[in-house]
Formats: structure tokens, C-alpha cells, sequence
């Protein structure tokens, strides 16, 4: 995705870490910035958008290609 600001390589690590991940660089990114998280964790699927939504934030898009999650989030807050 070309407007992505930053890419967070959580690839190899289990939950909660992905997630983990994502939202210590979401607390440092700015509003309108948009992440892309890497992970191989199977519950990113959904634990991500989940997240996503309680908090507020916008996911633009998640797919799985070739065993890796690619999940991109907007900071809307």
C-alpha cells in the first residue's frame, strides 16, 4: 500500500505480541498516519480488528498472503 507511513514487523511472534506491537507504534504515530503490521500469528486475523474497532482507529485492509498477515490501520485519534 502505497500511503503506508510505517511497517511494523511482528513476523515470528505470538500473542499478545503483535498486538503489543501495533499499539506501542500507534501511541507514537500521528493522526491520519496509516500502519501496516506483518504478522504470522494466526489470531492477528482477528485480534487486530477487533482492537481496531474498540478503540476507534480505521482498518483500511487485512489479507493473509503466503502465511503472513498484512494489516493496514489508519490512526484516527
Amino acid at each position: 500500500m502505497s500511503d503506508t507511513n510505517k511497517v511494523i514487523d511482528a513476523r515470528d511472534t505470538f500473542c499478545p505480541g503483535p498486538l503489543m506491537e501495533l499499539i506501542t507504534h500507534m501511541k507514537q504515530a500521528e493522526v491520519g498516519e496509516t500502519l501496516e503490521l506483518l504478522s504470522t500469528d494466526e489470531g492477528s486475523g482477528n485480534d487486530v480488528p477487533e482492537w481496531v474497532n474498540k478503540v476507534g482507529h480505521e482498518l483500511v485492509s487485512s489479507e493473509k498472503i503466503d502465511g503472513v498477515w498484512h494489516i493496514f490501520i489508519r490512526k484516527m485519534k
